[in-house]
């Protein structure tokens, strides 16, 4: 997915751009919210692929930092990504 959305080929992918209307789409810079969107995604496959292999305390704590991380990089979409 995140291969898709780096080359611009999914940007319907993404939650909320996919819903926008014309106008609201005019006001994101398509090109950061991409490398967000990259960015959570790659960091997120990773996270999931070594779960199976940390035990039980590992797993809560690496889930703990993938929320803090997903809080992080929605409001970073949310500033960052906005035309001024």
């Amino acid at each position: 997915m995140s291969i898709i959305i780096a080359f611009g080929k999914g940007d319907d992918l993404i939650a909320g751009y996919n819903t926008a209307s014309r106008e609201e789409k005019e006001k994101v810079n398509i090109k950061r919210l991409r490398l967000v969107t990259v960015i959570m995604l790659l960091l997120s496959s990773i996270f999931v692929a070594f779960l199976p292999f940390a035990s039980q305390m590992q797993q809560y704590a690496m889930i703990a930092v993938l929320i803090f991380l997903a809080v992080i990089f929605i409001i970073i979409a949310n500033t960052w990504c906005k035309k001024k």
